[in-house]
């Protein structure tokens, strides 16, 4: 399993639908769109992705120097 990280390639806003698509095995694009489906439905949906985007951490840098 993935740490659950918004990634720093392969977002669109915030990377909280590409973060969730790592976490379950899927793609981006097919959770985007469950998202968009889901905010057709009563709801917090789209309050829940702003904090989800305030709250995920960003994913590190692979090419990140330690002194």
């Amino acid at each position: 399993m993935t740490a659950l990280a918004r990634p720093r390639d392969g977002r669109m806003l915030g990377g909280v639908c590409a973060a969730l698509a790592r976490r379950f095995g899927t793609s981006a694009g097919t959770m985007r769109v469950i998202f968009l489906v889901s905010c057709l439905l009563p709801g917090p949906q789209f309050l829940l992705y702003l904090a989800l985007w305030m709250l995920l951490p960003e994913e590190r840098s692979s090419t990140s120097t330690a002194w």
